[in-house]
């Protein structure tokens, strides 16, 4: 058993889109009596996921509990930004139950959970456990890697030749540092494709993990809060690709920001999404945009050319309705002209 007078924290990670942002929602509804605090990294610097879960906020989850972190990895500015936000939080009063961390899409874990050995914090929370989660479709389709076929068959040329993509990579260690996985969007892989998925993740898995079916991120808090996994001592049996020293960065990945017109329609914006996963490999897409004739604000989250989009809320009449994108991709991919190109029409 944990100490009890220790903070239980739950790092929520998993690949671009997986769903976390959709879980956590569904936590902070129904954290069965826990009062919750929730830490959000972004990757870039337009917020969205935290604007979304502060949206969603409840007596037992309010507003001032959601906190955003939107400059960087927080396993990289752990002095910085990290610490600081772990202690307002347990300075909050009344004080949360447990804390869920929401990393972004591209995030390692285990630097993360190395940053819980901080002194200041250190004897005062313990990591209750790491959920990992992984899009069914995605996975099964091999979607983490840019082409899994050509990376497969370099390898099998020569074995002595590393030839891991680093989206694979960060596939691999966040299924590596998990306690649980939760298949995402299942309703949207038939089950010959979330067994193939379940293979995958049972062959990268390090040890026996249990894997949830999930739609729409509902799982019962039950199940995925209190397992006492104590993550922070238990680092030797969760392998990283990046455990030799100085070894995290996020050079293989880059983010920009784009401002976008006025759209005439819904379905104009989802063709230029699908035109950049199509023609320049762009991985993620988040963000807002405004839709002529309408009064909501649409929110947009991509996963390759898979596009999600809903009327959040009203523009208010002191607000600018321009649309603005974070568009994320490995770094040879980042085109800026070209991206303007498509999403401006």
């Amino acid at each position: 058993m944990s100490d009890l007078n220790k903070l239980p924290i739950t790092v929520i990670t998993g690949f671009l889109g997986s769903g976390k942002t959709t879980l956590i929602s569904h936590l902070m509804q129904n954290a069965g009596g826990r009062r919750l605090a929730v830490v959000v990294n972004e990757f870039g610097d337009v917020g969205v996921d935290g604007e979304i879960l502060k949206s969603c906020s409840i007596p037992d989850c309010p507003a001032e509990n959601i906190v955003e972190l939107a400059n960087g990895c927080i396993c990289c500015t752990v002095a910085d930004d990290f610490i600081p936000t772990i202690e307002a939080l347990m300075a909050l009063n009344p004080r949360p139950d447990h804390i869920l961390v929401e990393t972004s899409g591209l995030a390692l874990p285990k630097p993360l959970l190395k940053a819980f050995e901080w002194p200041a914090i250190r004897s005062k929370i313990t990591v209750d456990g790491v959920i990992a989660l992984a899009d069914a479709e995605a996975v099964a389709s091999g979607r983490f890697a840019p082409n899994v076929a050509a990376v497969d068959a370099q390898r099998a040329a020569d074995d002595s030749i590393d030839h891991e993509t680093p989206l694979s990579e960060v596939f691999e260690d966040q299924i590596s540092c998990a306690d649980l996985i939760l298949l995402t969007k299942c309703d949207l892989a038939d089950a010959d494709a979330r067994e193939k998925a379940k293979a995958i993740i049972a062959a990268e898995a390090p040890r026996n993990l249990p894997v949830i079916e999930v739609t729409d991120g509902h799982v019962d808090a039950r199940v995925v809060l209190g397992l006492e996994a104590a993550a922070e001592d238990d680092l030797d049996a969760r392998p990283s690709h990046h455990d030799a020293p100085h070894d995290h960065d996020h050079e293989d990945f880059e983010s920009i920001i784009v401002d976008i017109p006025e759209l005439s329609d819904l379905a104009e914006l989802t063709a230029r999404i699908e035109r950049l996963a199509n023609e320049l490999n762009i991985l993620r897409v988040k963000g807002y945009a405004s839709v002529a004739g309408k009064p909501m604000r649409l929110l947009v989250q991509a996963v390759g050319a898979r596009v999600r989009s809903q009327f959040d809320r009203p523009w208010s009449s002191s607000e600018n309705r321009q649309g603005r994108v974070v568009v994320i991709a490995e770094h040879d991919d980042i085109n800026r002209a070209a991206i303007e190109g498509i999403l401006n029409g």
